[in-house]
C-alpha cells in the first residue's frame, strides 16, 4: 500500500520589494529551504509611491528568485495577503524581521492574520546579521544619490538602479 500524498507545503512571502534588497533574497533562500513553494507576492502598493512599477518590481523579484534553490516564484497581489494565502493554498506566511521594530509591527499583524485565518501560520525569519541593517527605503535614498549599493542587492537589481535619464 502506497503512502498517501501530501500537498506541498507553500508559503507567501509579500512585501513591496521596492527594490528587492540581498536581505529580502536571503529570506527568500531560507524559506525556499523550509517549503516546497515560496511565492513572493509583490504588493501593487496602491497606498505607496513606488520607484519602479509593479511590473519591474515583479521582473526584479524574478531575477533573483531564479538563482535560489527549489521552487520560487513572484506573483502580484493587492487586498489581504490572508486572502491571497488562501486562493494559492498556503500554509505559511515568511515574514522578514532585522530589528526589535519590525518584530513589533510584525507580531501584531501576525496575530490578525491569524484572526483572519487561522489555519496559516507566520514564519520569522532573521536574514544574516551583515545584511539587517539594509532597507529598500535606504537603497533607493542612496542610490538616488550616486552611491554604490553593489553590497546590498544582486547585480540585475543594481542595473536597474543606475541612475535614469530625466524625461523632458
Amino acid at each position: 500500500m502506497s503512502k498517501p500524498t501530501s500537498a506541498p507545503r507553500v508559503a507567501v512571502y509579500s512585501g513591496t520589494f521596492d527594490p528587492p534588497t540581498l536581505g529580502h533574497e536571503d529570506v527568500m533562500r531560507r524559506a525556499a529551504g523550509l517549503f516546497d513553494e515560496v511565492i513572493v507576492a509583490v504588493s501593487i502598493a496602491h497606498h505607496k509611491k513606488t520607484r519602479f512599477s509593479l511590473q519591474e518590481r515583479l521582473d526584479m523579484v524574478q531575477a533573483v528568485a531564479e538563482g535560489l534553490p527549489g521552487r520560487v516564484r513572484a506573483l502580484p497581489f493587492d487586498g489581504l495577503i490572508m486572502d491571497f494565502c488562501r486562493a494559492h493554498q498556503a500554509c505559511a506566511v515568511v515574514r522578514g524581521i532585522r530589528n526589535i521594530t519590525d518584530f513589533d509591527y510584525e507580531a501584531q499583524m501576525a496575530a490578525m492574520n491569524r484572526k483572519l485565518h487561522p489555519a496559516v501560520e507566520t514564519v520569522f525569519l532573521l536574514p544574516q546579521a551583515d545584511l539587517q541593517c539594509i532597507s529598500s527605503t535606504l537603497v533607493r535614498e542612496i542610490a538616488t544619490l550616486g552611491g554604490d549599493v553593489a553590497q546590498m542587492v544582486s547585480p540585475a537589481v543594481a542595473a536597474q538602479l543606475k541612475p535614469r535619464p530625466v524625461q523632458a
